[in-house]
Order: structure tokens, then C-alpha cells, then sequence
């Protein structure tokens, strides 16, 4: 078990230290993409330079998720929670103030690092400070906290940008942030009752490797996925994660136990996220670039008509949890929440440059419930099968599936629909203005096309990649038919169990 809270906790104010701090995290993201346009004119630069201010903060974001998450059983959650928070505040300032685009994106890194030990600590506090209906009710709200986080983003930063300039977006992430860290005095302390060192050896080959993996991905695009480069770096990666696995397997204090990602309900509901990161981070992250580009809105309206999408997520957790806590099994949310991705992305390839936001609310509105109802029971369901010992460990590993999904999914995502573009306007170098919502090396209505031709492909794409997903999970989760009468073998459906969001 658990050790003991070095002091009496407050669950309240816990829970609220944690809430504004996941607030923060995925606004950190989804913010950024909105302001990359006016970074790119105040710091005249574009191309590569630019598309880092992304893919710094994915990068170590995802590759720092495991071991901080270890770190926390290790050396306390709270301690590795303060230290990501403050990483983050830092890193933010850094961005808000830097003179130049190298700067920026180190900056956007230091964040990433930050941002880490935030998802992975911060859900095992509240795994430790919460039982039962409790805990349930606790991961619910954190799940419309991040549903909050990637609301405000886009519309926040719209209008920050518009008004401020992108600077004010990341001075205000890290003011939201320092503001967490001001209660943090009121979260208890926790920690693993057997506190092994920490597995360095482990640590450095993962990071490695994931992060050559994932730098593999953003930098296809960039680079050319033939070119020597990108294979060398794919390669690496997975070999490295192979010896990874080699190590843990050998390690009597593995960074990762190998018994949690052999428990085939555990990582059935570690790969929805995965899902999710198709059906919904890809559409979060390249549908306000068509709504600038090919449709001719502004930031602030795109920012406003992405609401239609992002506001469920902060409405459909609560809902979720209250509907586990009356016996609805969480298998049966999860495989909804997965179909409507499968259905939203499909539906919405009505959208056309002179589309109404009417005829797209629709599929944004189901996309937008998938994610809300798996934020709200998705998470929780994983880490009510670990014991709170290994919570740390867990939500980090659920966190590095989530957080390095998105950073390869969306770079391979980005890579398909340029390539798909420049097939129609002739040119690699156009297609990648055009996906980047730039649409004036050419005829607009053309190149507006164009960028819609594509995207419809790679929405029913996306859409395909759901459904086998669905049905994928759904199976994972099933009940063994020789034991179905038997709660103990199901993924936690009542109120006696929890339901959590890292």
C-alpha cells in the first residue's frame, strides 16, 4: 500500500491544486497551435523552427511521462508534482519572453518536462486522496478540467493573440500555474511503502528511445520519410524500447512492471486514449488551420466554432461519472465514446470552405461527446485495476500511450494530408503552406479545394482507424463467457469502484 500522507490532507483544496494545473497542461497545446501564425510573424520565421514550438513540448511531454511517473511513487507525488508544476511555470515565462525562435523552443521543451511530472503525479494524488463514489466524482471533474483546458485553448489564445499578441498566451499559462503552486502546501504527501532507487539505466534507454521514435515522426514531414534519417531514427527508437522491455523484464525494481501491460483490460484501456488521439486531438489540432484557411474565418471565430467540439468534453465526464456510480458498466461508456469517434469524423466530411457552422455542428458536437465520455470514465477504469502503490507508475505509463500517441499520430496525420494536398495543387512546398492555413501561393478557391479534397480522405481514414479500434478495445474488455456472473473479472462498473482521469 501506499504510505501513509506525510500530513493530514485537505481533499478540497488538493483536488483544487490539481484541477488548475490540469487546466493548464492541454490548454499549453491546444493554445499554442492557434498562436503559431503570429509567432511565426513576429519571429519571422516558419517551416520547421516554427512547427517546434509543437513539437518540443510533445516531444519530452512524452517522453518524460513514464519516469516521472515512477519518480513519484519513489520520492513522493506531491514533491514530483511541485517540481513538474514548477518546470512548467518556468519553462512558460521563458516562452512569453524569448527573443527568438531557438529560445521559444527550448523553452516549449523545459515546458514539456514540466508538464510530465504534472499528468503522471497529479492523478496518482488524487488516486490516494479519494475512495470509492469519491474518487469517482474527483476524476470525473478532472476530466472536465482537461475538457476545460482544451476548450479554453484555441479560444483563449484567439483572443489573446488578437488582442495582446501570442506572448500574453504563455505568460498567462504559467500565471495559472504559479497559482496552483501557491496551495500546494495543502496537498498531502504520499509515496510507495518500498522505495527502491530509481532504475537510471531504464530511464535513460526509454527516454532515448521514445524520443528518437517520436522525433522520427515530427520530423517525417520535414525531412522526407525516405529520406536516410527518419528510418535511422524509427529504428533506433524501437530497438532502444526493445531493450527497454528486455531490461524491466531482467530489473528487480523496474521502471515499469511488465505484470501491468500483460493484464489485457489494463492495456485495452491505455490504447483508448490512443483512439481518442486520432478521432479527436487530430481534428483539435488541423481543423482551425482549414477554418482560417480554406473557409476564411478569423482566429477568434475559428477559436468560437471550435466550442462546438471542445465543450462537451467539460460536460460529458461529470455525466459519465454519475451514470458508473449508478451501475451503467464502464465498458459500455468506452465503447460508445469510441464509436461516436468513428461516426463524428465520418459525418463531418460535409465540411466545404462555404459550409454553415450549422451543418458541421453536428459531427463536432459527437466528436466532442466521444472525448468527453471517455475523459470521464476511460482513465479511471485503468487505474482502479492498480493497486495505489503502483499508481504513479500507471498513470504514467497511461499517459506516455496518450501524450506519445498524440505526437506521432498527428505528425504522421499532418504528413498524409500534405501529401494528399500536393497531389492536388502540384507543389510539396505549397500543400505544406496550404495545411498550415496559408492559402495565398495560388488561386484561393483552387488551393481552398484542394485542402478539402484532402481532408474528407483522411477524415473517413480516421474514421476507419476508429472502427477497428472500437471493436478492438470493446473485445479486450468483454467479460470471459465462462465468468461473466462474476463482477470481480469486469472492468469496474459500480460505485464501489473508482473511475479516474490522469
Amino acid at each position: 500500500m501506499a504510505k501513509a500522507p506525510s500530513r493530514r490532507s485537505r481533499p478540497a483544496l488538493t483536488l483544487a491544486v490539481v484541477l488548475l494545473a490540469f487546466v493548464t497542461v492541454p490548454m499549453s497545446i491546444s493554445g499554442a497551435a492557434v498562436a503559431l501564425p503570429g509567432i511565426g510573424a513576429d519571429l519571422h520565421t516558419a517551416g520547421a523552427p516554427l512547427q517546434w514550438v509543437m513539437n518540443a513540448y510533445n516531444l519530452t511531454f512524452a517522453s518524460f511521462m513514464l519516469v516521472t511517473g515512477s519518480a513519484a511513487d519513489m520520492v513522493g507525488r506531491r514533491r514530483t508534482f511541485a517540481a513538474g508544476a514548477g518546470l512548467f511555470a518556468v519553462g512558460s515565462l521563458a516562452a512569453a519572453v524569448a527573443p527568438g525562435i531557438a529560445v521559444l523552443d527550448l523553452a516549449r521543451a523545459l515546458s514539456g518536462v514540466g508538464a510530465a511530472g504534472v499528468f503522471a503525479s497529479g492523478g496518482a494524488i488524487l488516486a490516494t486522496t479519494f475512495d470509492g463514489a469519491a474518487r469517482t466524482r474527483a476524476f470525473a471533474a478532472l476530466g472536465s478540467a482537461a475538457g476545460l483546458g482544451l476548450a479554453a485553448g484555441p479560444t483563449l489564445a484567439g483572443w489573446l493573440v488578437g488582442a495582446l499578441g501570442w506572448r500574453a498566451t504563455f505568460g498567462l499559462h504559467a500565471l495559472l500555474v504559479a497559482v496552483a503552486l501557491a496551495g500546494i502546501g495543502h496537498v498531502a504527501e504520499s509515496r510507495a511503502e518500498q522505495r527502491p532507487r530509481l532504475d537510471v539505466t531504464g530511464a535513460v534507454v526509454f527516454v532515448a528511445g521514445l524520443g528518437a521514435l517520436v522525433l522520427g515522426a515530427v520530423q517525417g514531414p520535414e525531412w522526407g520519410w525516405a529520406s536516410p534519417g527518419v528510418p535511422a531514427l524509427l529504428v533506433i527508437g524501437v530497438g532502444l524500447l526493445v531493450v527497454f522491455v528486455v531490461l524491466q523484464a531482467r530489473s528487480a525494481a523496474p521502471l515499469l512492471d511488465l505484470s501491468l501491460v500483460k493484464d489485457r483490460r489494463f492495456l485495452a484501456l491505455c490504447m483508448v486514449p490512443v483512439v481518442s488521439t486520432f478521432g479527436f486531438v487530430t481534428l483539435l489540432t488541423y481543423l482551425p488551420t482549414y477554418l482560417v484557411g480554406a473557409s476564411g474565418l478569423s482566429p477568434q471565430r475559428a477559436g468560437a466554432v471550435l466550442l462546438l467540439m471542445t465543450a462537451p468534453v467539460l460536460l460529458a465526464p461529470p455525466l459519465a461519472g454519475a451514470l458508473v456510480n449508478r451501475g451503467v458498466p464502464a465498458r459500455v461508456l468506452i465503447t460508445v465514446s469510441l464509436a461516436l469517434f468513428a461516426g463524428g469524423n465520418a459525418w463531418l466530411t460535409v465540411i466545404t470552405p462555404s459550409a454553415s457552422v450549422a451543418a458541421i455542428a453536428g459531427p463536432l458536437l459527437m466528436v466532442g461527446l466521444g472525448a468527453g465520455l471517455s475523459f470521464g470514465v476511460g482513465d479511471g477504469a485503468a487505474m482502479s485495476l492498480v493497486e495505489p502503490e503502483r499508481a504513479g507508475m500507471a498513470t504514467g505509463f497511461l499517459n506516455t500511450m496518450r501524450i506519445g500517441s498524440e505526437a506521432i499520430v498527428i505528425a504522421v496525420y499532418g504528413a498524409v494530408l500534405v501529401s494528399l494536398i500536393s497531389t492536388r495543387v502540384g507543389s510539396q512546398e505549397l500543400a505544406a503552406k496550404v495545411a498550415a492555413g496559408d492559402l495565398t501561393g495560388g488561386a484561393p478557391g483552387a488551393l481552398a479545394a484542394g485542402f478539402t479534397d484532402a481532408l474528407h480522405i483522411v477524415l473517413y481514414g480516421t474514421a476507419a482507424v476508429c472502427v477497428v479500434g472500437t471493436v478492438a478495445i470493446a473485445a479486450a474488455l468483454a467479460r470471459p463467457r465462462r465468468r461473466r456472473d462474476i463482477a470481480a473479472t469486469s472492468v469496474p462498473d459500480d460505485s464501489s469502484q473508482s473511475t479516474t482521469v490522469a
